[in-house]
């Protein structure tokens, strides 16, 4: 073998400093700071391995077992053994994990299950929802008679009468329920009546406490959805991308197509391998007490904020996501997170319901606890944390308090180290 192919198939990221150097700095920054950011989480030194092993190199298309591409007898095991975990975890009688994104799976669902033009009934964005459920600026927008409900002035949480009003009038052909903002659980018993009420499919999206769903600490969609879709990172804590879950034969063949070739083509292996290591994780005892920590933590972290001032949209939190208002301290939420970031605390600027101001300096800040309970944070770690937050929001133009809490955090993380060599 010549010194070159020797370096090619033996030299690692050092043969790239440029690359390199910016991995190194995302390592340091993970390290060093708090993830706040409820689309984020930390993976284990297994699903790391999973990403990172040879089924990179390997391309398939169509099911495990009836594939377009020899040799994959090793790629249909690894598939194989996602979709049981998956259907295992969720109690589904089937299960698709191969859409490389919670927005693919929602699209490859739309796709195979309607036909463009027809009626979608989904939650709004500016009250919670999440883009892939019909926004204007993407394809499921484009494509689909979107009409949208909202959450109510009073109590700021989804009212089933509301939904089932606009159904009669509308008539959709689908509703979806799940957000990327929305703090509460959902009463899918209600919003599956309405559906069936009018002869709409159902469809609900957990993305945001799918963990919760797996271990029996949220209401399960099922029986009353007939499609659950789901990221696989956030509150699953696994690799990046998505998953669809059903338990009606007829809609298997309309679902799968829907996904390849509907929305994607071949199947990223090495993502597949990642999700099926991280379900393998969340079929553990440990996973519960995973779980049952996450909401113990954003419980502390809300009500401590809200003794600190701050005003948690719809009162509170069933999840691990939280929205906050932070109208009451005359800040918006681009000036609130650049300050935060800073004191290397990585939160998300989010509107909030009925937002006056515009989404580039909207009203609220998203927050979530997961990835702080995955690194070991407990109750009082949170509510060093909430501290932390007020007092950079009270002063977020004070060089000083901003760097003072950045070393108090750097400190907290040192106790806490990811990813020990």
């Amino acid at each position: 073998m010549t010194d070159r192919l020797i370096r090619y198939f033996s030299e690692g990221l050092a043969g790239d400093p440029e690359l390199a150097a910016a991995v190194a700095g995302e390592a340091r920054r993970q390290d060093e700071g708090i993830e706040l950011i409820a689309s984020e989480n930390l993976v284990s030194r297994r699903v790391l391995e999973a990403q990172g092993s040879v089924l990179t190199n390997k391309t398939v298309e169509g099911l495990p077992y009836k594939r377009y591409y020899g040799g994959a007898q090793f790629a249909d095991a690894v598939e194989a053994l996602a979709v049981d975990r998956a259907k295992r975890l969720f109690g589904a009688a089937f299960a698709n994990v191969q859409p490389h994104s919670g927005s693919n799976a929602n699209a490859g669902v739309f796709l195979g299950l309607l036909k463009l033009g027809d009626t979608i009934l989904s939650m709004d964005t500016a009250a919670g929802g999440h883009i892939s459920h019909g926004h204007p600026a993407t394809l499921t927008g484009r494509d689909y008679d979107m009409m949208r409900y909202g959450v109510s002035r009073e109590t700021e949480r989804i009212e089933p009468e509301e939904v089932r009003a606009l159904a009669l009038r509308h008539r959709p052909k689908l509703i979806v329920a799940g957000g990327s903002a929305y703090s509460r659980a959902i009463d899918f018993a209600a919003l599956g009546a309405v559906a069936k009420e009018v002869g709409a499919l159902f469809l609900v999206d957990m993305a945001h406490f799918a963990g919760l769903v797996a271990t029996g600490l949220h209401p399960h969609p099922f029986p009353h959805a007939d499609v659950v879709t789901t990221t696989t990172y956030k509150s699953l804590r696994g690799a990046r991308g998505g998953l669809v879950l059903w338990n009606d034969p007829a809609l298997s063949d309309r679902i799968n197509y829907g996904i390849f070739p509907g929305v994607q083509g071949s199947v990223m292996m090495h993502i597949v391998a990642g999700k099926a290591a991280s379900l393998g994780e969340a079929l553990e005892p440990d996973f519960r007490a995973y779980n049952e920590a996450v909401l113990a933590n954003a419980r502390v972290l809300a009500e401590t904020l809200a003794e600190a001032g701050l005003r948690l949209v719809s009162g509170g939190t069933d999840t691990g996501l939280m929205l906050v208002d932070l109208s009451p301290l005359g800040i918006t939420g681009d000036v609130a997170a650049k300050a935060l970031e800073t004191a290397h605390l990585a939160v998300n600027k989010n509107q909030i319901p009925f937002d006056t101001r515009p989404p580039e300096a909207p009203s609220g800040l998203r927050l979530s606890s997961n990835a702080g309970t995955a690194r070991g944070f407990g109750p009082a770690e949170f509510a060093t944390i909430a501290g932390w937050i007020a007092r950079i929001l009270r002063a977020p133009d004070d060089a000083a308090v901003v760097d003072a809490v950045g070393r108090e955090v750097k400190a907290l993380c040192a106790a806490f180290p990811i990813y020990r060599s």
